[in-house]
Parts: C-alpha cells; sequence; structure tokens
C-alpha cells in the first residue's frame, strides 16, 4: 500500500558515507536491512523510475519511513548488517535460520570416562569434539564408535546402578567397567584410542593397536591379539570411506543451485582431510530475488553468525562468486579474529568435491520443488527437523490398547513416502504378561515383529513408539539385540502425550540417548508424526475392541465341557444371571432344567477355579 514517504526529502539528509540503513513500513516494522559503502548512491537507487525488479518494486511501495546508521568502514557495515538481519528478521531480506547451536560428542571426565551426545553450554567437565554439522551425524558418529571402541556411552546414573552386564556388553559394544569385567587401565587405553580418533588421529591409533596386537600374540594371549585384529580392520574400512585426500586441510565446500524461488547450499564439513559431515541449508527467499543477494545474505549470516558455537576453517570453496568477497572476508577476520580465504575457483581434489556439493544441491531443489502431495512434504519437514543421515522411507508406530489389562493389543502401522501403507499393518495379541502392564506388551510386541528381521528384511528407518521412556526403553532394548549383527537398524523415537494429552503438546524422545526434543505445534514434521500416531492409535483401539468384544460374547460357562449353548442359557434364564450361576451351591445348580447332579458339580468346580 503506498506510504506518504517522501524521498527526495530524505535523501537531501543522507551522508555519502558507508552505513547500515533500515526500511520501516506504516506499521513502524522493519520490512528490509542493507548495507553500502556511499549510502547516498544505494539509497538513490531505490527511488529511480522504471525500477527493473519487481521485488523492488513491491518494498519501494511499503517504505514509510528509513533509519541509517553510519560506520567507519564498509566492513563495519557489513557486520552491523548481519547483527540488525538477525534482530529484526526483515521480510524482504534473504534469511537463514540457523540460530540452534551445534552438536558435540563429550568424553566425560570420569573414572570410565563415557561418549555421549551434547548440545548446548559446555557445563560437564571432559573433552568436547565438533561441532558437528548436525544431530544425524553425531548420532551416526556414536554409533560408529561403539563399533571401533568398547567403551560405555550410558548414562552415569544408569551406570551406577549396574550389578550385571547390560547388553551392550553381550553384544560387544562395552567392555562393562561398571562390573569390573575390564581393568581401569585397559579401559584408558581404549578412551585414549578414542580420543585420538575423534581428533582425526587415526595413523596413530592404528599403530597403536598393531603394537598392541603384536605383544598380545607374543605373550599367546590369541584371543585378546583377535579381538585387537578386528578392531584394525574395522578402524581400516572406516578410514578408507571416510578418506578425502593426502592432505590435513580444513576447509567448507559450498554448492549452490537456485530454481523457481528456491535455493539449496549443501555445504561438506572437511576437517583434517576427511568428510566431517554434510548439511543443506534452504534460506527463506523473497520472491524475485537475485542470486547475487540471496549468496551475499547466505555467507553474511553463516560466517557472521557468532553466537552459534561452529568452527570456522581457513578456507571457503563456493561454486558461485558474488560481489563483496574481499569485504566479507575482512569482516569475518574483524568479527571472529581469524583469517579466511573464500575462492570461487579450485583445481583437482577440491573441484571434485565442489561438483559433489552442486549436485547434491540440484538434486536437493529438484527434489523439493516436485514435492506436491501433502504427505512428501511432510516427510521432507521430519528428515531435515531431526536431522536425520539419511531419507526416510518407511517408518513404523506401535501402541497398546487395553482396558484395564483385559483383551490387550499391539498395533503396527507402516507409512511409506505416499503415506500409510495399509496393507502392511499388523496387530499383535498379547499374552502371558501381567494385565495392564503396558511395558511387557511392548516389550513383546518389538520382539515378535523383529522375530526373524534380517537385512533383506523390510526394515523401518524410523520407528515410533507411543509412550513414554519406559516403553521406549523396552523397545529399544529389544531392538539391540535383535540388530546386533545387522548394518541397517531402525532409529527409535518415542511419543510421549503432552500435558492434558492436547495435539501439538507432544514430547519427543530419542531411543539411543534418551535426550527430549519438541517441535513447533504447527510444523509439518510434527504434523506427520502425530499422524502416524493417531492411526497407530485407532489401528489398537479398533483391534482391541474386537477382542474384547468377542471374548465377552463368548461365556465363560461355554468354555466347561458339557455345557453348550441351550444349557448357558438355561442356566442363566433359571438363575438370574452370571454372578448367580457363580453363587449357586451344587444343590442349586441341580434345579436347573437339563442338568444333573454331576454336571452341577463340574459347573461348580469350573466356576471356581
Amino acid at each position: 500500500m503506498p506510504t506518504q514517504f517522501n524521498p527526495s526529502d530524505f535523501l537531501k539528509t543522507v551522508p555519502g558515507k558507508p552505513g547500515v540503513y533500515r526500511m520501516y513500513d506504516a506499521s513502524s516494522v522493519v520490512i528490509y536491512v542493507g548495507k553500502a559503502k556511499d549510502l547516498k548512491k544505494r539509497l538513490s537507487s531505490y527511488f529511480r523510475k522504471n525500477l527493473p525488479n519487481v521485488k523492488t518494486q513491491a518494498l519501494v511501495s511499503h517504505i514509510a519511513h528509513i533509519d541509517v546508521t553510519l560506520t567507519h568502514s564498509e566492513t563495519d557495515a557489513l557486520i552491523l548488517e548481519n547483527d540488525y538481519i538477525k534482530q529484526y528478521m526483515p521480510k524482504y531480506n534473504v534469511l537463514l535460520r540457523d540460530d540452534k547451536s551445534y552438536p558435540f560428542i563429550l568424553l566425560s571426565d570420569h573414572r570410565h570416562p563415557r561418549l555421549a551426545y551434547h548440545r548446548g553450554a559446555k557445563r560437564d567437565k571432559g573433552q568436547y569434539f565438533g561441532p558437528y554439522p548436525n544431530g544425524g551425524a553425531v548420532r551416526e558418529s556414536l554409533h560408529l564408535m561403539q563399533k571401533l571402541f568398547p567403551i560405555r556411552q550410558c548414562t552415569d546414573v544408569y551406570y551406577k546402578s549396574r550389578s550385571r552386564p547390560c547388553l551392550q556388553y553381550q553384544i560387544g559394544r562395552c567392555s562393562g567397567p561398571c562390573v569390573g569385567k575390564i581393568s581401569d587401565e585397559e579401559y584408558q587405553q581404549q578412551v585414549k584410542l578414542a580420543s585420538l580418533f575423534l581428533r582425526g588421529k587415526d595413523k596413530q591409533v592404528m599403530s597403536s593397536l598393531v603394537g598392541q596386537m603384536e605383544q598380545a600374540a607374543q605373550d599367546m594371549e590369541y584371543e585378546k591379539a583377535a579381538g585387537f585384529r578386528d578392531q584394525i580392520m574395522a578402524l581400516r574400512r572406516v578410514a578408507e570411506q571416510s578418506e578425502v585426500s593426502g592432505n590435513t586441510d580444513d576447509l567448507d565446500v559450498i554448492g549452490v543451485h537456485y530454481a523457481s524461488g528456491m535455493a539449496c547450499f549443501h555445504l561438506l564439513f572437511i576437517r583434517d582431510g576427511k568428510i566431517f559431515g554434510s548439511r543443506s541449508y534452504y534460506p527463506k527467499i523473497p520472491a524475485q530475488t537475485e542470486l547475487e543477494e540471496i549468496l551475499h545474505s547466505f555467507m553474511l549470516q553463516f560466517y557472521l553468525n557468532v553466537q552459534v558455537q561452529r568452527t570456522i576453517p581457513k578456507e571457503v570453496i563456493i561454486s558461485h562468486g558474488f560481489v563483496g568477497v574481499t569485504e566479507l572476508e575482512s569482516a569475518i577476520n574483524q568479527a571472529l579474529g581469524r583469517k579466511v580465504e573464500i575462492k570461487t575457483s579450485v583445481r583437482g581434489e577440491r573441484a571434485k568435491y565442489l561438483k559433489l556439493a552442486v549436485t547434491n544441491a540440484t538434486n536437493a531443489v529438484a527434489s523439493h520443488l516436485s514435492h506436491k502431495n501433502t504427505v512428501e512434504q511432510r516427510f521432507v519437514a521430519l528428515e531435515e527437523s531431526l536431522e536425520l543421515s539419511g531419507p526416510v522411507s518407511r517408518m513404523e508406530c506401535f501402541d497398546i490398547s487395553h482396558t484395564m489389562g483385559e483383551s490387550t493389543v499391539a498395533s503396527c502401522v507402516v507409512f511409506n513416502r505416499e503415506g500409510p501403507d495399509k496393507a502392511e499393518y499388523r496387530r499383535y495379541n498379547i499374552k502371558g504378561i501381567t494385565p495392564g502392564d503396558d511395558y511387557a506388551a511392548m516389550k513383546q510386541a518389538i520382539a515378535r515383529r523383529f522375530d526373524k528381521v534380517t537385512a533383506d528384511s523390510k526394515i523401518p528407518d524410523l520407528l515410533f513408539i507411543d509412550g513414554g521412556l519406559g516403553q521406549l526403553r523396552m523397545a529399544q532394548e529389544i531392538v539391540d539385540e535383535k540388530f546386533a549383527d545387522i548394518e541397517k537398524a531402525p532409529q527409535l523415537i518415542g511419543v510421549a502425550k503432552g500435558e492434558s494429552r492436547k495435539p501439538g503438546l507432544e514430547t519427543l524422545i530419542w531411543g539411543d540417548s534418551e535426550d527430549e526434543f519438541a517441535l513447533e505445534d504447527d510444523s509439518l514434521a510434527l504434523h506427520l508424526i502425530q499422524h502416524i500416531r493417531d492411526e497407530s492409535h485407532r489401528f489398537a483401539i479398533t483391534g482391541h475392541r474386537n477382542k474384547r468384544q468377542k471374548t465377552r460374547n463368548t461365556s465363560t460357562l461355554e468354555s466347561i465341557p458339557g455345557v453348550g449353548p441351550k444349557r448357558r442359557k438355561a442356566l442363566l434364564q433359571f438363575l438370574g444371571g452370571m454372578q448367580e450361576v457363580k453363587g449357586a451351591s451344587v444343590a442349586e445348580l441341580a434345579k436347573v432344567p437339563g442338568i444333573s447332579i454331576e454336571m452341577a458339580q463340574t459347573i461348580h468346580d469350573a466356576l471356581r477355579g
């Protein structure tokens, strides 16, 4: 809506110096923030006749007021621009939402240190490794570490309460320090190797393991030597897969693709010559925005976000050049106190990884633009929100239903990229447990679902458990056991009901770390989780009600040998109901037509156990 802003009068007061400008609408809301080497020239360009850019035309039509802030240099203006964008989140700026802290791996300071996922302030004592690009990369790394180094990952509370080895010890993924299955010296040796490995010192770790293997062989401790041999082989496979080049450079490789109003920045984080992780970013872009502005805004907001704990490499490689690279390098150097070199033209090994990043960015944009189906959009949102290390093609959700412990039924519903796959739905009639024991019911259902699982079975990428931490632990225990020798295991997530059981207040719990988290109530990812949870709940209740009705329709009397429908009817009619039949004596039962004294005795004994 046009305003009464007079650009001619305003421009007379603007100096030709570097600084930052903020544009406001009629409601005094900041709608755009920009910087300029010469404020007068830059702001004058907005009020020319025949503006070529549709976005700029729309912006100018909403300007009601402009504030300017002078700076000593263009570099200072760049830093201030980023601060203002973060503060005001203007609708006409390209916005990168990257405010959350980055995750680390923590090696605790403890008699028997644990490896753990950590995000947030570094209050716990110990060594921190990272930060990693996303939570999925941390969980993947921790899963790998369990296979390489038998160091505990359980919480201290769980560790202190152990009186016998847990399942992780049984499957060879923990050395059992809690119950003295390994000496302190040997455990510390494994901790030292894990620390070196997380620092990228693979060769040093390999050399140490080879020396220990040879020493064990000389001492004729062949079983111990075989353990070191297996550890060396596993480590060698990992090193071969993650090796990028012969050097030990630290660099970020950024591939960019922009199409139909959507941009993807795919980053490869390379540290010590290895791919430390990758992540795609999708900035919020106003309509008709030029690529030049998108590139500038992303680099500005990503590398000047000092609130986020992230390692900044010495070299950044990006697939597209943009105006202001030199100023950005100076701003990073000034704000972060270190020199960063931004390159767009590279050769050799670097060019290969830049091509890989561009390919990933291109594929990501094409994939997003083709997501016309609501379910598909929700799956994408789920992958991004949970920061998973790979795509989700199959999800399953388990729920338990019963009435005061009666007729317990477990449901398993399946979703694929097209939505509910009802042909794959399953129900399990739960037997042999204490009535009302949801933990045992969940444990039995999961055990039956994965009873004969193999690498070729239909394995879900995500397995949701409708319930709290207790049900989740039961399920995780079974999955750990069943998938001990299978490479691909489902990621478990508990869905605990929120306050007053209202939708949108659910608490989500990671099965492996037991960390709790929540999603926004308008999140597409949460909507998908709610959908599969509700479908599982519906399917479980339907199965439970059918079973309960069938049970109640089958009278206890008919289970007694010699009592059929006719005698059952006679007993109920003559005595007036089931409670009266149960309380009747043998003589009273024998008075019922068609019931002999012998049959009366049989009924009396059966009804009393």
